[in-house]
């Protein structure tokens, strides 16, 4: 499956929804070819950073992300592989 999600529209997305201080988005589609779920999407990492995070839980951070990603989730995002830390985390 070819899907029309990118990196950059990912980017932006995520840019929006939890205006972050540091974000780097690397699609790893290409590492999954042949794999079953690549036919169903495009698989990326993310690394965020955003005070939006303060005071929640890894699983919470998460779900902020997945809200944010939702709408390219339903146009073929097969995998997100997520590390969200808050300002104060990415500064040790």
């Amino acid at each position: 499956m070819s899907s029309g999600v990118t990196a950059e529209r990912l980017r932006a997305a995520l840019d929006a929804a939890l205006h972050p201080v540091g974000l780097a988005v690397q699609d790893d589609s290409h590492l999954h070819a042949g794999h079953a779920g690549a036919r169903e999407g495009g698989h990326f990492t993310v690394r965020i950073t955003s005070s939006a995070f303060d005071g929640l839980s890894r699983v919470a951070r998460h779900r902020l992300v997945y809200d944010a990603a939702r709408p390219l989730i339903a146009e073929g995002i097969h995998a997100l592989a997520i590390e969200a830390r808050t300002p104060a985390e990415a500064k040790r």
